[in-house]
């Protein structure tokens, strides 16, 4: 499947002067495969499993000489190593962290070979052994886009038609109702590489359905690598709590049972650093950077996929098949985490993107915009509304007390318009809306 990350690997690749690339994102989102496609352009391709290969750990474990290592990688796959014409790639690299700080030598010593380092709990090895900073480049992977999954399905009519698409004019009616389909249809499977593949290949609900409970089991599976032994209650209550709360603020107390916010905070923190969660936080956004007027206590929670969300609820997914208007309107927490979703995956993947919300709570005159976001250094708030609800009050409110937001955007099923501030898209135009330089 073609990724929006394919094109900022080739571009690593292709430049003159690179580092060594740490390609970061949660379990089975498609970082291996990445890569792998991406090695069909060199010479000569070596992956290296350091969590299968305790031959390739030890490697590590002496010293961080990159030709000695690149000698010994040679010698266990029989295969020369040639910078500038080979690509090595060391996956799972938090199963020997050390491999990390190599990095930094391979830039300094071998800065013609290029390597890259990914892991499904990539992170927590990071934060034990820090990274070379200044000596290698990143890249932030999620789930797949709704405009992946467009690609993926091969609709070029339709990808054409939201690319030629004006905001001042409606879409045609028969094109909009099959876009809104399509859309339906993701959010039943989610963006998950190996769902998708098997809904292209069989449409068979339950077997999706199947594979998105063994990734859930996968997950699970990872909670005794990052947390210590009492933690793990904790990790497995938070996991299957957090889909009950999207789309709210979440608060420790709504969680049934005898549990405590000093006990369950640094669980929820593993479940982040391990990619499985996004927290999104209260801004005043009164300015940029959002993160400056951040209240770190006051956030929502977005799960890595709205697909897998609904998987965890034990939600029958069919739903969005059969009675797809329905859906739209019962389910506004599952559309305004599918936008969430949609803001990671389009963000500039060489930054970790933190999401962010507002809201005003005098007792009189309440408030809540669903997303506020930057493009282009604008301030730009985001409404989501799963029905043909028109009221924007929040919406309004924020514009009027921050003068620097020029506009607002509303993503609904509704078609294009353009009313004054506020410029409505529909749910399958996210990209359009937001994408600003972005490689596809």
């Amino acid at each position: 499947m073609k990724r929006i990350i394919d094109s900022y690997l080739q571009a690593w690749a292709q430049q003159a002067s690179f580092k060594p690339l740490l390609l970061r994102g949660a379990r089975q989102v498609g970082k291996t495969y990445a890569v792998r496609q991406l090695g069909q352009q060199f010479e000569n391709f070596i992956e290296l499993n350091l969590e299968k290969s305790a031959k390739g750990r030890k490697f590590f474990q002496a010293d961080l000489d990159p030709h000695e290592i690149s000698q010994e990688i040679s010698h266990l796959f029989k295969q020369q190593i040639v910078p500038g014409k080979t690509l090595l790639f060391l996956d799972e690299v938090q199963a020997e962290p050390r491999a990390i700080l190599a990095l930094r030598y391979f830039y300094e010593l071998m800065p013609e070979l290029h390597v890259i380092a990914a892991g499904s709990l990539l992170d927590f090895a990071i934060e034990s052994v820090g990274v070379p900073v200044g000596r290698v480049e990143f890249l932030h992977m999620y789930p797949l886009s709704f405009w992946e999954f467009l690609v993926a399905l091969d609709e070029q009519f339709l990808i054409q038609a939201i690319k030629s698409q004006v905001l001042e004019q409606p879409i045609n009616n028969t094109t909009h109702e099959q876009l809104l389909k399509l859309v339906s249809q993701y959010l039943a499977i989610g963006g998950m590489p190996e769902v998708v593949a098997s809904w292209i290949e069989h449409q068979q609900a339950e077997q999706c359905a199947k594979i998105q409970q063994t990734l859930i089991m996968a997950y699970r599976q990872d909670f005794h690598k990052y947390g210590k032994q009492p933690q793990l209650k904790y990790l497995d209550t938070l996991f299957h709590h957090i889909p009950l709360q999207l789309g709210k603020k979440f608060k420790y107390s709504n969680i049934a049972g005898d549990y405590r916010k000093r006990e369950l905070a640094p669980c929820l923190d593993l479940l982040v650093t391990a990619g499985v969660v996004h927290k999104i936080f209260h801004t005043a956004a009164q300015g940029i950077p959002l993160g400056a007027q951040a209240d770190l206590n006051e956030f929502k929670l977005l799960y890595l996929d709205v697909g897998l969300a609904q998987a965890a609820l034990g939600l029958d997914l069919t739903e969005w098949l059969l009675e797809p208007a329905a859906q739209f309107v019962n389910k506004g927490e599952i559309i305004e985490a599918f936008v969430g979703q949609e803001l990671l995956v389009y963000a500039d993947p060489t930054q970790k993107k933190q999401l962010y919300y507002w809201f005003r709570s005098e007792r009189t005159a309440q408030a809540e915009v669903d997303y506020v976001t930057n493009i282009k250094q604008a301030i730009v708030p985001v409404e989501v509304k799963g029905g043909a609800g028109s009221t924007l009050r929040s919406m309004h409110s924020f514009l009027a007390q921050h003068p620097q937001s020029h506009f607002g955007l509303r993503f609904s099923t509704q078609n294009y318009n353009l009313y004054d501030k506020i410029h409505s898209y529909p749910l399958y135009a996210i990209f359009m809306a937001i994408q600003s330089g972005l490689k596809f």
